[in-house]
């Protein structure tokens, strides 16, 4: 039932969640769900934005939603992955990638790290000349098939989220562009490293406008043509244009903007889709973001100082940054019933509270929305990336279990667990439980 707008298919998702228990007011507190369906049409929407340049690799940013099997679903979907850590590595391993769709950006990589990703031929983008110089002692050392860039920032300014923005002039990632002589060692770098044949750029962030983007690629691919003319050879191949395509967590609105980001590119930088450069993008959030949602039971309801408060069981461990971070990353919060439906009533103002043990652990403040009681159940939006796939781990609630939705064309909704929910045994066992005996010999001794 793909006709369905996006707030009948959360509805429906809910409801049947609620029926078959995934969502229980004591057993499962809270939950997350995917529309798997509306994932597949991104997908589907990103390459066809791209299709000019078919050979295109879109590395799925494995920050954004880490869970093993949702990685494998988009592996099925045709993306690869964007890996930041020895872990997401090997959870990019664990889900199928193949090693040459996998690209390692990280701007503290170890030594142990390089070993891994060049003796598995993983795509590399250095950091720093640093990183550089040790890549090139293990390619001394032994061959590999990975492709190796570097990260520049083109240091084109900031966007409406400062302490997200990655293209500042002081950006803690890749080298500076424009600073004095680092241009100039930058195309040493390519001199000197035969090897070296892709460049990166990571520019947008949520809170970035097109026009500062595609300012920042433009500069990294006259960077990457004035290279190849230096050095009278294509050395550089590929151009990594990264990602961080703003979202719009205002609407229910679902398009991801592919399009208009392409042609802003184009109108930019026209020759990025030439053929001459292969092109590898990094999108996260704009893939998950819109299609995922957390619902979670209200416990109980008060006033205090005139003010109406629903404590629910989705607060900072699920919506860390939102809890932190109210004015940069506002979310919005549906009401339901018990059974899942739409909560009818007139709007009034009121606090979404979360289960931390702390008074800043609120969703929304002096939100309008219809009257909730005890039992009913809210739903936090456009929550697939960076929410419930990495929770906090604060008063050690559990980590709650997701899901991924597929709605039949009867209207059936059929679940896939992503992760379980997290069991009480399992937070022991992560919390130092078996260590227990070792500890009490130590002490006895």
């Amino acid at each position: 039932m793909k006709n369905l707008e996006a707030p009948q298919r959360r509805e429906l998702i809910l409801e049947s969640a609620v029926r078959q228990g995934l969502l229980h007011p004591e057993e499962a507190l809270v939950a997350g769900f995917i529309d798997l369906d509306g994932v597949e049409e991104n997908v589907k929407a990103l390459h066809a934005a791209f299709i000019s340049n078919p050979g295109t690799l879109h590395a799925f940013a494995a920050k954004a939603n880490c869970l093993v099997p949702v990685l494998s679903v988009l592996k099925d979907l045709g993306m690869g992955c964007e890996v930041a850590s020895e872990g997401e590595l090997a959870q990019a391993v664990a889900a199928g990638f193949p090693p040459d769709r996998i690209v390692f950006d990280s701007p503290a990589k170890t030594r142990g790290e390089l070993r891994q990703a060049l003796s598995l031929g993983v795509a590399i983008n250095a950091d720093n000349f640093q990183e550089l110089e040790r890549i090139d002692q293990f390619l001394g050392q032994s061959p590999s098939l990975s492709t190796i860039g570097i990260r520049i920032n083109p240091q084109v300014g900031l966007g409406g989220i400062e302490a997200m923005s990655t293209a500042g002039a002081t950006s803690k990632f890749g080298i500076a562009l424009t600073d004095p002589s680092s241009r100039a060692r930058l195309f040493e770098a390519y001199r000197k490293y035969p090897w070296l044949s892709r460049v990166h750029a990571h520019v947008g962030s949520q809170g970035c406008p097109l026009a500062l983007i595609a300012d920042g690629i433009a500069r990294v691919v006259d960077f990457a043509d004035e290279v190849n003319d230096r050095l009278g050879r294509q050395q550089i191949r590929a151009i990594d244009i990264g990602g961080g395509l703003p979202v719009d967590f205002e609407s229910d609105t679902m398009e991801s903007g592919f399009d208009p980001y392409v042609r802003e590119l184009r109108k930019g930088t026209p020759s990025l889709f030439n053929g001459k450069y292969d092109i590898i993008t990094e999108f996260g959030r704009t893939i998950l973001a819109k299609f995922g949602f957390i619902a979670a039971h209200v416990e109980y309801t008060k006033t205090t100082g005139g003010r109406r408060i629903a404590i629910t069981h989705a607060g900072a461990q699920v919506a860390t940054r939102t809890v932190f971070m109210p004015e940069s990353w506002p979310i919005r919060v549906d009401a339901h019933d018990p059974l899942g439906r739409r909560k009818p009533g007139e709007p009034v103002a009121q606090d979404i509270a979360g289960p931390c043990c702390f008074a800043g652990d609120l969703i929304a403040r002096n939100r309008l929305l219809p009257p909730l009681e005890q039992g009913d159940i809210i739903t936090l939006l456009d929550t697939g990336a960076y929410y419930f796939s990495t929770p906090f781990s604060y008063n050690s609630l559990l980590e709650p279990g997701v899901y991924g939705a597929n709605i039949d064309a009867d209207g059936s909704v059929e679940f896939t667990t992503l992760r379980r929910p997290q069991s009480i045994p399992e937070l022991l066992e992560r919390t130092g439980l078996n260590e227990l005996p070792s500890l009490a010999i130590r002490q006895a001794i």
